[in-house]
């Protein structure tokens, strides 16, 4: 392997966690950046959303030439956007096909999410995740669905039509279930309908800092002993989730559908950047380490992991217990926890359409200099 490989990277990479890169911008690859971290930071995949698209996108002059080019050839603001991200999203399949080759298709994975606005809308999602997998023509892209009510049946339309999907926006263990019972469905399916299990791959994108930013501001509120549990909820309740994967995937169901080829569906640790500087940089990484697993991590968060990264011990069935433990102890403080989820989905939603219409908004107004 690279010797100029970080060392701390390097150790997660073998600790059976894939690190993907919470970020992409067409300077970050045009620039050699991404490559780069690629070769020296064992980073093996992208994860996109609107948020990143919208700050990648907007105001950055490295898309005028395009933007202007589609727009003398009669698109709208929408047209223009799905160009960009998906010639993005495709570039960036390219530059991780060679790990995507080595690890037969596990990693150099790059998601792409369906329009946000669509959360709510089954059949449009349906139909969308299968129209952007064909834009974007590369085996190794990812379609990115979100975990709501209508989303769940969408994630196993999908993979039974042999779609690679990371399912977003999981906050709650329940929901988490859920989605293992989206997936196992839509494998059932997709072997009726004639398709190799074994070129379909998900992740399920389990959301940590921000489950510790609401309960932290609820704990906060009820004062007293309910405060020292502050910042141990969004590392529990992803504890407790590795203990539901693991039973899963080690279940005759699933067994059942490995004899034909199915690969696992990997739980994958998502805003991982630590919201709170009271609380150490690599929380959020060095507490989730899990065999196998996938932490997407903002660059700020890269570079401290590159840094001063020191893993805890490897998730398990025993952690899954004391996670419980964690939770159920927040919940006799007062706390709400089937509300702190809702909240947190709802908000989730709310903030991706938000970056999407701005970004929507933005490129409209160039369109509209462009066209004078």
């Amino acid at each position: 392997m690279n010797d100029q490989h970080n060392p701390r990277t390097r150790a997660l990479s073998e600790a059976g966690v894939s690190i993907w890169l919470d970020d992409l911008s067409r300077q970050a690859m045009t620039s050699g950046d991404l490559a780069e971290l690629i070769s020296t930071r064992d980073i093996v995949g992208v994860t996109t959303n609107p948020s990143i698209f919208q700050s990648a996108i907007a105001g950055v002059s490295v898309y005028d030439e395009d933007i202007a080019r589609l727009a003398g050839e009669g698109k709208d603001a929408e047209a223009v956007v799905e160009v960009l991200t998906t010639d993005d999203v495709r570039s960036a399949c390219d530059l991780f096909k060679e790990q995507y080759e080595a690890s037969g298709g596990y990693d150099g994975r790059v998601s792409i999410e369906v329009d946000p606005r669509l959360a709510h809308e089954t059949e449009a999602t349906i139909e969308q995740a299968e129209r952007l997998h064909g834009i974007v023509g590369r085996e190794n892209v990812m379609i990115k669905i979100p975990a709501t009510e209508a989303g769940l049946p969408a994630i196993t339309a999908t993979i039974a039509k042999g779609i690679s999907v990371n399912v977003t926006l999981i906050f709650s263990v329940a929901r988490y279930q859920d989605v293992i019972e989206a997936y196992l469905a839509g494998l059932e399916q997709a072997t009726e309908n004639g398709h190799d299990l074994s070129t379909i791959h998900s992740v399920a994108s389990f959301f940590v800092s921000r489950v510790d930013t609401e309960i932290d501001e609820r704990l906060a509120a009820l004062g007293g002993e309910a405060e020292v549990m502050r910042g141990s909820a969004g590392v529990a309740n992803a504890q407790v989730a590795f203990g539901e994967y693991l039973e899963a995937f080690g279940s005759e169901r699933f067994e059942a559908l490995k004899a034909k080829g199915a690969n696992v569906q990997r739980p994958l640790w998502a805003s991982t950047g630590v919201k709170n500087p009271e609380y150490p940089d690599t929380l959020y990484v060095d507490s989730l380490v899990a065999d196998p697993s996938v932490n997407t991590m903002p660059g700020k968060t890269l570079d401290a992991v590159a840094d001063h990264s020191e893993p805890g011990e490897p998730l398990s069935a025993e952690t899954a217990q004391k996670g419980e433990k964690v939770l159920d102890a927040i919940a006799e403080a007062g706390v709400d926890l089937a509300d702190v989820f809702a909240v947190l989905e709802r908000e989730g939603v709310e903030k991706f359409e938000k970056a999407w219409e701005e970004l929507l908004s933005t490129v409209k107004a160039t369109i509209e200099d462009t066209r004078g």
